[in-house]
């Protein structure tokens, strides 16, 4: 049997309703939905928690301080026998490595999903699918994104779906 994921990052909307309607469907469709942080509102959060079967959510650095401590910064979750790392590490630019986000986690996982980039990121690296989903707006030359996770007993893939071309 496989599980549909819907990964999403940096909505930074207040409410639910403020992010694209195609999101909100993809996310009471799935199985699972994850956000990686950057929501900026609890309403964001409880919409998610409201519409989808099952939710896992964690903070991100421009989430108010009401955010950060109603909701964690990492959080592992199992799925078909896989365990999944959720994150939104505060640091990025040059310096960032995906290597970097493994030591979040107690132990091994077979994916780690993780925001704060705000473009789409799927990579393999020594046995973990790397996961950014991008970000859920279309602002400059960043269109907003979603990326569907397939986990299955014995593989993960990963697709990026775009919603809204960059404007």
């Amino acid at each position: 049997m496989a599980a549909r994921i819907v990964v999403m990052s940096d909505t930074h909307c207040r409410d639910w309703e403020e992010v694209h309607p195609d999101i909100r469907k993809a996310a009471a469709e799935a199985d699972l939905v994850v956000h990686c942080g950057d929501f900026t509102g609890m309403g964001v959060a409880d919409g998610i928690r409201r519409d989808a079967r099952k939710a896992v959510v964690v903070h991100g650095n421009s989430d108010p301080v009401e955010v950060r401590q109603a909701i964690p910064y990492v959080e592992t979750v199992e799925v078909e026998g896989k365990l999944i790392g959720v994150t939104h590490p505060a640091w990025g630019g040059p310096e960032f490595e995906l290597a970097d986000l493994v030591p979040d986690f107690p132990g091994p996982v077979n994916a780690i999903l993780f925001g704060h980039l705000h473009e789409p990121v799927i990579e393999g690296r020594d046995g973990v699918l790397f996961v950014c989903p991008g970000q859920e707006y279309s602002s400059f030359a960043i269109p907003s994104t979603i990326a569907v996770l397939t986990v299955e007993t014995d593989v993960i893939s990963a697709e990026m779906r775009v919603i809204e071309s960059a404007r």
